[in-house]
């Protein structure tokens, strides 16, 4: 049997693996040395009926403290979304109705059991709660801080320096979100780098209830496809766990070999060790699209089944890898400020064709090939925020990724 500073340390390593922060590690440590399964709480706003991989970072990290035989807590913000959390906004954002807040808890329930052991998990509502405080409790709560400590926060700064309006119930935001974490009397929180004011204040307000304060964690903003921004619907650089399993398998495929690792990292339920040996493997001459097949099946596997990804590979191989596709395929990164670009501009501008002209004779010929996929369009877009292997001919190819254009 493991001694209680073995079982700690093992502990610890997973839980500190692709974290940004953690806050205050000696009390993590002073917590699990209770040998008991702590509380851990991550909230979920279901402002989207839809997650991407992204989101289930945070997933990721409930699913290693449920494996390590602690407790979790999924808290969707049905309350809290009617306000409309201001984290990252520059204007005040519209809340959700009490129906659009419903239909979207439903769907977020369903997609968080592809990750997390429905039989090991407690979803939980805050507006049990929150819906019957009296203006009295609000008030009260309120009284715990002051508008000068909210100013530091550096969204609500910045709109107040810019003469931004904000309004008065969005200070209510960060309480309300810190007052979830006193009333489950949670151990831990975790969140996304962007919800650290938000997570402190449920330490804070903790302190004032006489209560232990939890343990902040924050997890990194997962970069999306392009490797440049955050995975964003929005910007079209997500991967969906609701994608098709060979439009998943593409959207992997298509980032790139430096991107794949930190993907392993906060995606990959493989152990460090295991993803190690694999860096060690590609160093040594593996091919790294091998490697990323294996992170491809992972991601379908667990979003689909492992038939799914099985046949994904297939395809994939099918249309790829029995051709005459080379080796090194070079990369050509394009960028607009308009949602996609024309395909016939695209094939130019990636040196794959000399004129749009050419590109348009090429398209009518049945020369042009879009992952595997013949074009017979010449209104075809490649839109913002993708990536596709593209063949013009026998002989040329080109993976072209399309992102934003740098602000001047």
């Amino acid at each position: 049997m493991q001694d209680t500073k073995t079982n700690i340390d093992l502990q610890l390593e997973v839980i500190e693996r692709g974290a940004e922060e953690i806050l205050v590690k000696d009390e993590l440590v002073e917590k699990l040395k209770r040998g008991t399964p702590l509380r851990i709480k991550a909230g979920f706003d279901p402002t989207a009926p839809d997650i991407h991989v992204g989101h289930t970072v945070l997933i990721n990290k409930l699913k290693q403290f449920q494996d390590l035989g602690h407790e979790v807590l999924c808290l969707i913000g049905d309350f809290t979304a009617m306000i409309g959390d201001p984290t990252g906004k520059n204007i005040t954002r519209q809340p959700l109705t009490p129906l659009q807040v419903a239909e979207n808890a439903k769907t977020y329930e369903k997609q968080i059991f592809k990750v997390l052991d429905p039989k090991k998990t407690k979803i939980v509502f805050n507006s049990h709660w929150l819906g019957s405080l009296s203006a009295k409790d609000l008030i009260e709560l309120a009284a715990k801080q002051t508008v000068a400590r909210m100013l530091e926060r550096d969204d609500f700064s910045k709109r107040y320096q810019q003469g931004v309006s904000i309004a008065i119930h969005e200070f209510l935001y960060p309480l309300l979100q810190g007052y979830d974490s006193v009333e489950l009397r949670a151990d831990v929180e975790l969140g996304g780098t962007d919800q650290k004011f938000n997570l402190l204040m449920g330490r804070e307000l903790q302190k004032a209830s006489q209560q232990s304060p939890q343990v902040v964690i924050t997890m990194p903003l997962l970069e999306g496809l392009d490797g440049i921004k955050k995975m964003s619907k929005s910007l079209n650089n997500y991967i969906g766990i609701t994608d098709e399993p060979s439009e998943m398998f593409g959207k992997v495929m298509s980032i790139s070999d430096g991107l794949m690792w930190r993907y392993y990292e906060l995606l990959s339920f493989k152990p460090m060790a295991e993803i190690d040996a694999l860096k060690t493997k590609v160093d040594e001459g593996m091919n790294p699209r091998d490697v990323k097949i294996l992170l491809a099946k992972e991601i379908i596997a667990r979003f689909h089944d492992a038939a799914a990804a099985d046949e994904a590979e297939e395809k994939f191989i099918h249309q790829f890898s029995q051709g005459l596709m080379p080796e090194d395929i070079p990369v050509v990164n394009l960028s607009t400020d308009k949602d996609a670009i024309p395909l016939i501009n695209a094939l130019k501008d990636a040196g794959l064709t000399k004129s749009t002209s050419e590109s348009m004779r090429m398209i009518k010929q049945g020369a042009v090939k879009l992952d595997g996929e013949r074009v017979n369009t010449m209104e075809h877009l490649l839109k913002k925020g993708s990536a596709v292997v593209v063949q013009v001919g026998k002989r040329r190819f080109a993976e072209i990724k399309v992102s934003d254009s740098e602000p001047t």
